[in-house]
């Protein structure tokens, strides 16, 4: 008899716990949401200091959201983008002087939260849209280059055009993996219970001032760079008109920035849980 009763709870401990384990499955399932973004990149930096709109590249990327209840969320995103800068775009006459220019590719993982300004849920009736403030800390590499006088695109990191890695400088090569802390606003609308559509723009504080591969307000001895680091390093480091060392190469105060903007659509994983509401 005290077999049978036994068999009988575990029979009922193995049911509830099924059920429990498929409920919360079918939860995640139903908070979760996976998307794509399409938009534009941008730099602030010794090469564009003050026009984080002048020259705009194409970005994209994937993003993973956790609804945790309807004003914060969980998010996850992967984005690849194109950043670049050129002297001769500036309107200062002393900017297209110094007649610097690179480019980088940036691929960035990043995640945080989401805080919407209203509540918002998929598919309900009176929560459709919201804005809300991302903030987020994430990893990107870079790889900056720049175009020589003979058009070929070279790697500048190696290169050390500031002295770096030989006695010129106390600094060795930096590093092309870097850490962000994006920060944005947003807004996004319900399409149903399945997808919501966004509008984003982001900001992300960078702790480098090399991705335009300018970090020193002065240029080294062009001879002695020549010397250590190599005739290509020379040219690449001191591209001005006047071919003088004593003009100024960048701010030494400031890190660069970087932006990403634009649109994202997300869909739902699984399918709206009746037994679970979560507007609190």
């Amino acid at each position: 008899m005290k077999m049978r009763k036994s068999l009988y709870v575990f029979v009922l401990f193995l049911c509830f716990g099924t059920s429990s384990v498929h409920a919360q499955f079918h939860t995640a399932k139903s908070r979760s949401e996976l998307g794509f973004l399409i938009g534009g990149a941008s730099y602030i930096g010794d090469l564009n200091p003050f026009e984080p709109w002048r020259e705009i590249n194409l970005a994209g990327g994937l993003v993973y959201r956790y609804n945790v209840h309807s004003r914060l969320t969980l998010r996850t995103n992967f984005t690849y983008g194109r950043l670049a800068g050129d002297d001769s775009k500036s309107k200062e006459n002393l900017t297209k002087e110094r007649n610097l220019s690179f480019e980088t590719n940036i691929w960035e993982f990043a995640f945080g939260l989401e805080f919407n300004y209203f509540p918002f849920q998929l598919g309900h009736d009176r929560f459709k849209g919201t804005a809300y403030i991302l903030t987020e800390m994430g990893l990107f590499r870079m790889n900056p280059k720049a175009i020589t006088d003979g058009g070929t695109e070279v790697e500048l990191q190696p290169l050390g055009t500031e002295g770096q890695g030989s006695s010129l400088s106390s600094k060795g090569n930096y590093s092309l993996n870097q850490l962000c802390l994006p920060i944005g606003v947003g807004a996004k609308i319900s399409l149903g219970d399945k997808a919501s559509i966004n509008f984003e723009i982001g900001l992300r504080k960078t702790f480098t001032d090399y991705i335009d591969d300018v970090g020193s307000s002065s240029y080294v001895d062009p001879v002695a760079l020549a010397s250590e680091n190599g005739t290509l390093a020379a040219e690449l480091s001191n591209r001005s008109f006047s071919g003088s060392r004593y003009g100024r190469r960048g701010n030494a105060t400031t890190k660069d920035w970087y932006i990403f903007s634009g649109m994202m659509i997300t869909f739902r994983l699984g399918k709206p849980s009746k037994c679970m509401p979560w507007e609190d």
